[in-house]
């Protein structure tokens, strides 16, 4: 996602095929071994990785292109989340959305509508970032202004992601997204650092450095649900 850009756009969407779909690969997640007392156990977590289809996202050093780096990371993320007991569900895998159609340019109602049908828990959508000035680096957070349980997943993660990769003073921001503005559960944007950045770029196709945000937006997500945990006892 480029510095400025913002989500928008819809389009009419099948219910009856969303409907199928959801079912089918909400059944197809399962959960992985994780103990009872892991506050993701049982969450249905939605993992969305950006862009995708014809639409490649920002294109970095290197020829790195958004969609294909977001997409590595997501997995990364998901497998993570599987193996804390999360039931996962993907917006899309490589090019293909669940139902196995090519990605389209403006999806996002799709998506959005995947994540409310599964009555998911949290809604996670994974991008890079660019920016016009290549020295900016670092990740950084963004959240649905006026959403308090957005805020507080957003700044949780962020506060992994700066612990883990690289602290930089990022903060997590509110602004206003599509995908955070109608998702029925808290949603967050991870911009996982910024391919216009010479040495970040080659960092973010590193699979070991992916691991690292992956663990990172996983103990951040697991802070968020246990501060959740602690506010109701």
């Amino acid at each position: 996602m480029g510095g400025g850009k913002c989500f928008s756009g819809v389009k009419n969407v099948s219910l009856l095929r969303l409907a199928a779909l959801t079912a089918f690969f909400c059944l197809s997640c399962g959960l992985a071994g994780a103990g009872a007392g892991s506050p993701l156990s049982g969450r249905v977590v939605v993992i969305d990785p950006g862009h995708g289809g014809d639409d490649p996202g920002a294109l970095g050093c290197h020829g790195i292109v958004e969609k294909d780096v977001a997409m590595e990371i997501a997995r990364k993320v998901a497998l993570a989340f599987r193996e804390a007991g999360a039931q996962v569900v993907l917006t899309r895998d490589g090019d293909l959305d669940p139902e196995g159609r090519r990605v389209e340019i403006r999806d996002l109602p799709r998506r959005v509508e995947l994540a409310n049908r599964c009555r998911a828990h949290l809604f996670l959508s994974i991008h890079l970032n660019h920016f016009s000035e290549p020295d900016e680096y670092g990740a950084q957070v963004f959240y649905q202004c006026g959403s308090v349980e957005g805020r507080k997943l957003a700044e949780a993660i962020q506060a992994e992601l700066n612990r883990h990769l690289v602290d930089v003073g990022r903060q997590a921001l509110g602004g206003d997204f599509y995908v955070c503005r109608n998702a029925r559960m808290p949603a967050v944007i991870v911009e996982v650092g910024f391919l216009s950045h010479e040495e970040e770029s080659r960092r973010l196709t590193d699979p070991e450095y992916q691991e690292r945000a992956a663990r990172a937006i996983l103990e951040g997500v697991a802070r968020y649900l246990q501060g959740n945990r602690e506010e109701v006892r």
